[in-house]
């Protein structure tokens, strides 16, 4: 049986997952949330400019219409 979507993105909840956005900028951080239209929170996150680490945060959002993949 396939997969879909939301459901892998519900198996990745509490575990580290890449998000990729427009512009070459990423975070890699701990899944905690997301919505129907793919807007998630991430927690414990880095931020991830052009390949270099660039920042810590404690909890970030990211708009779901940023994102051009989530990688677990």
């Amino acid at each position: 049986m396939v997969a879909k979507p939301l459901d892998l993105m519900n198996s990745s909840r509490g575990s580290r997952v890449l998000v990729e956005l427009r512009g070459h900028r990423c975070y890699a951080g701990i899944l905690n949330s997301y919505d129907p239209h793919l807007n998630i929170v991430l927690t414990d996150a880095e931020e991830i400019i052009n390949g270099e680490g660039s920042r810590k945060l404690p909890t970030v959002l990211v708009r779901g219409d940023n994102i051009v993949y989530v990688s677990p």
